[in-house]
């Protein structure tokens, strides 16, 4: 395998700590090649932060790091999330996701169900118990589902692991990272995946998926 990806990374554009260029940076020397920073966005900061990730492409391309626009659409009630992915296509967005329920916040029931029914959504990030259901619906759609090295957030790995396995979703690991220490070298991130329960090659597989704004996955 040559490079890596993780398509969901936390700037100071919301939550995050550090700036755009610095996280492509840091990412850079750990090896990535494509790239999505996916900040928090609701109806009141989408147009801004698709704006600002925009301006960053070419200096991401000068560290050899391909850049993808993404948006994390994060406590949305679930009746709008298909409205404000459409809009962050529309705008720009070359990678959503959706807050998935986790177990440690109070995420909107409904919030997966929305999630892996919009057409516009690629990646539905760490589901909590995510309903088997659910589970056929992303799978018929190509919703990716988030294995996640995110503190607590990773708590129920295995439990999406063994939904993924009965309805054929597909799986990303990824680091939800939010500060320098969250990144993920390439042993970090096969240990997140051995760790939830996947198979050697599981993971293989896993690591070698890569997005662009044409294909998808």
């Amino acid at each position: 395998m040559t490079g890596m990806y993780d398509y969901h990374c936390h700037t100071t554009l919301s939550d995050g700590s550090m700036l755009p260029i610095e996280l492509i940076r840091r990412m850079s020397v750990l090896g990535y090649r494509s790239v999505a920073i996916s900040d928090h966005v609701d109806a009141t900061n989408l147009e801004v932060v698709i704006g600002a990730v925009s301006r960053l492409k070419r200096s991401a391309s000068l560290f050899d790091v391909d850049l993808l626009c993404g948006v994390e659409i994060t406590h949305v009630p679930p009746e709008e999330i298909p409205g404000i992915a459409r809009e962050a296509r529309e705008l720009g967005a070359e990678v959503v996701l959706v807050h998935g329920e986790t177990v440690v916040e109070p995420v909107a029931e409904g919030t997966n169900a929305a999630a892996v029914s919009s057409p516009d959504v690629d990646i539905l990030a760490h589901p909590g118990f995510l309903s088997h259901a659910d589970a056929i619906i992303a799978a018929e759609n190509g919703v990716f589902l988030e294995i996640t090295s995110r503190n607590g957030h990773n708590r129920m790995n295995g439990h999406v692991l063994g939904m993924a396995r009965e309805t054929g979703c597909g799986l990303v690991i990824q680091s939800d990272a939010h500060d320098p220490r969250d990144l993920l070298d390439r042993d970090a991130k096969w240990l997140v995946g051995r760790g939830a329960g996947m198979t050697e090659a599981e993971v293989e597989k896993a690591m070698q998926y890569k997005m662009d704004s044409v294909n998808r996955f």
